[in-house]
C-alpha cells in the first residue's frame, strides 16, 4: 500500500480540526510560518494541503489577506428543510422539539468528557452571552446564545452530534430570527432563561450528567414555550388589526 504523502497527512489533520470546531468558520489559520511550526511540518507541504483544502471549500485563502475557514458548513439537510420552513412555518417548532431532544443529550455528555479548556469556553460565551443583553441589535444575544450552546455541543465530543446542531441553529436563526430576538427584550423571559443557562453551565462544570441533561430539557421547555406564547400574541395582534382596518376612517 502506497504511503500518505506528507501534504495529505496535513490536509487530513486541517480537516480534522475544522470537523471538531477546532477552527471554526470564519476563523482565520495562524500565517504560515507560525501554522507549519505547531503542525511541525515543512511550509511547502503546508501550503501544498491548504491548497487541496481550498478546492475541496474547507478553506478560502485570500491574496494578501490570509486564509479562513470558510463559513457555510452546514449539513446538506439544511436547504431542503428551509424551503419546508418557508412553505410550513409551523414546521419550526418540529426543529424545537428535535433540538429538545438533542442538547440533553449533549448536556449528559459534556458534563461527562469536558475538558477544562470545554469548561472555560462554555464560561467565556456565558460571559458573553450576559454581557450582550441590552444591545442595540437584540439578535446579537440570541447568536450569542447560540455560541454558548454550541460550546456545549463542542464539549460533549461527539462530531456527528456538533454538525447536526450546528444545522439546526442555522435553521432557528433563518426561519424564526425575528422572533428569536423577542426572547431577549422581554423581562418575564430574559431573567428565566439566564437562570437556566447558568444552571446548565454549572452542572456541566460539576460533571453531573443527569442534572445537566435535565436542565438542558427544562431550558428548551421555556424556550419552546414562550416562542409559542409569542406567536399567539402575533397572531391576536394581526386579527385584531384586520378588524379594525376595514373600519378605519384614517
Amino acid at each position: 500500500m502506497p504511503k500518505q504523502r506528507i501534504s495529505d497527512q496535513i490536509a487530513a489533520k486541517l480537516e480534522a480540526m475544522i470537523a471538531n470546531g477546532e477552527l471554526k468558520p470564519g476563523e482565520r489559520l495562524p500565517a504560515e510560518r507560525e501554522l507549519a511550526a505547531q503542525l511541525d511540518v515543512s511550509r511547502p507541504s503546508l501550503r501544498e494541503a491548504i491548497g487541496r483544502l481550498n478546492s475541496k471549500g474547507l478553506l478560502n485563502t485570500r491574496r494578501g489577506g490570509g486564509t479562513y475557514v470558510c463559513g457555510g458548513l452546514e449539513p446538506s439537510f439544511v436547504d431542503p428543510l428551509l424551503a419546508l420552513l418557508k412553505e410550513l412555518p409551523e414546521s419550526r417548532f418540529d426543529v424545537l422539539e428535535i433540538r429538545h431532544a438533542l442538547e440533553g443529550t449533549a448536556a449528559y455528555y459534556a458534563a461527562l468528557r469536558s475538558t477544562e479548556e470545554d469548561k472555560e469556553n462554555i464560561r467565556r460565551c456565558f460571559r458573553n452571552m450576559i454581557e450582550r443583553h441590552g444591545s442595540p441589535d437584540p439578535m446579537d444575544e440570541a447568536r450569542a446564545d447560540a455560541e454558548f450552546h454550541l460550546a456545549i455541543v463542542e464539549a460533549s465530543h461527539n462530531l456527528v452530534l456538533l454538525h447536526v446542531m450546528r444545522g439546526l441553529f442555522t435553521l432557528l436563526q433563518s426561519s424564526i430570527s425575528h422572533n428569536l430576538d423577542k426572547l431577549y427584550t422581554l423581562p418575564r423571559v430574559f431573567d428565566p432563561l439566564s437562570k437556566q443557562h447558568e444552571r446548565l453551565m454549572d452542572a456541566i462544570i460539576e460533571g453531573d450528567p443527569e442534572k445537566a441533561r435535565s436542565a438542558a430539557q427544562a431550558h428548551m421547555v421555556l424556550v419552546e414555550e414562550s416562542l409559542q406564547q409569542i406567536y399567539r400574541e402575533q397572531g391576536r395582534w394581526q386579527r385584531a388589526l384586520r378588524d379594525i382596518t376595514p373600519n378605519s376612517e384614517d
